[in-house]
């Protein structure tokens, strides 16, 4: 969301624009932690992962 203020913005309007605002909801990388099982390394993983662009 964007929100252009100009100098002639009054506070009272600026406090609407941004209460009437609806908050978005985040992504909970928690909720995915220690989710991968595997019996590699880690960052041979990430390595092999990385050398399939080259």
């Amino acid at each position: 969301m964007v929100v252009v203020l100009n100098k002639d913005t009054d506070i009272q309007s600026l406090k609407k624009i941004l209460a009437e605002r609806k908050s978005q909801k985040k992504f909970d990388a928690k909720k995915f932690c220690g989710a991968l099982k595997t019996d590699k390394d880690g960052l041979k993983i990430q390595q092999q992962l990385r050398n399939e662009w080259r």
